[in-house]
């Protein structure tokens, strides 16, 4: 009978049938099903472009981010097939549901260190790759041109520039060809932190090196004309953290950025991210930039051989540029 029902609602949804889908919602027909194809009738309401049916059904509790078998969402089936109305109704329900989320999480949060499991870990270095002991991409090679993008970005001002996270140091690497008056380094990782050694970076005379989690060391750092932030191991919630301190590290007319991972193995999640992250920044005083840059010919498939899984899977990659809201 439950089968039957939800074939039925799927059915009205695809076919646009308002009056028929309010109906069955009110009847309590099971919003959240999913036929033989591994749709839900959310899903096909959004392929079809049927922006009341969508809004109907998120009303009635439909999950916007439950996932077909091929790992597409219905704000991927509204994307994909360019229905702009139904995707603003599922891309404004996402962005709620991650800013009621985010709050709970937040008062729920245990006092515990979320990248210690990484930080104890051995890593192994080579030309381009950083790995885990699971055979997890810290950073990758394919990233360079990100990262020369991202210090041309920070940089822009000239100054003091601070990047949390060095990792290979690829864009440590690209902000020391702007000359910067200083250059701080902060790294949690002590293998990291011994490579950077030896590989002379404590011996450059604009760079210092603080060694630690930067939720431990932001008392020892200055404010700076640029910011950049790539950690591994955390959480959107650790970078929504450390953009509470901005306001402190980041001087008048800075330019911050960040590794603009989130949700990289699927394009609606990563919209929805954009979105979410952005408008916290504007909380903040600050207004965001995002400068789309193909990535697609970076990633051919022997980039990832010997890598546990991909941890980017979008042909594009939008980078963020954030700039306090009085300046230009």
């Amino acid at each position: 009978m439950e089968d039957e029902q939800g074939k039925k609602l799927c059915q009205l949804a695809m076919a646009g049938d308002n009056n028929g889908v309010t109906s069955l919602v009110n009847a309590g027909y099971d919003v959240a099903y999913f036929d033989n194809n591994g749709l839900t009738p959310l899903m096909h309401a959004a392929k079809h472009g049927h922006a009341d049916i969508v809004r109907k059904l998120l009303d009635a509790g439909a999950p916007w981010n439950a996932l077909s078998p091929s790992g597409l969402c219905a704000g991927d089936f509204a994307m994909d097939n360019a229905h702009q109305d139904a995707f603003d109704v599922l891309l404004n329900a996402g962005v709620q549901a991650e800013l009621v989320l985010g709050t709970i999480a937040r008062k729920e949060k245990e006092n515990n260190h979320p990248n210690g499991c990484y930080l104890e870990d051995r890593v192994s270095f080579s030309e381009d790759k950083l790995m885990d002991s699971d055979s997890k991409a810290v950073m990758m090679a394919w990233e360079n041109p990100l990262m020369e993008a991202h210090a041309k970005a920070v940089c822009s001002r000239g100054g003091h520039i601070l990047n949390i996270g060095f990792g290979m140091g690829l864009v440590d690497t690209a902000i020391q060809q702007y000359n910067p008056v200083s250059h701080t380094i902060v790294e949690a990782h002590p293998e990291v932190y011994d490579r950077m050694l030896q590989n002379g970076w404590g011996e450059k005379k604009n760079v210092k090196i603080v060694l630690g989690r930067w939720q431990d060391v932001i008392p020892k750092l200055d404010s700076y004309d640029g910011i950049f932030f790539d950690t591994y191991g955390e959480y959107y919630e650790d970078l929504r953290e450390f953009q509470q301190h901005l306001p402190k590290l980041l001087k008048p007319g800075g330019i911050y950025s960040f590794f603009n991972g989130l949700c990289g193995d699927n394009a609606f999640f990563h919209v929805v991210y954009c979105n979410l992250v952005s408008l916290e920044l504007e909380s903040l005083g600050y207004a965001t930039q995002l400068i789309p840059l193909p990535v697609k010919d970076c990633l051919p498939e022997p980039v990832w051989e010997g890598v546990r899984q991909k941890y980017w899977q979008l042909d594009t990659y939008y980078l963020p540029v954030c700039q306090s809201n009085d300046d230009e």
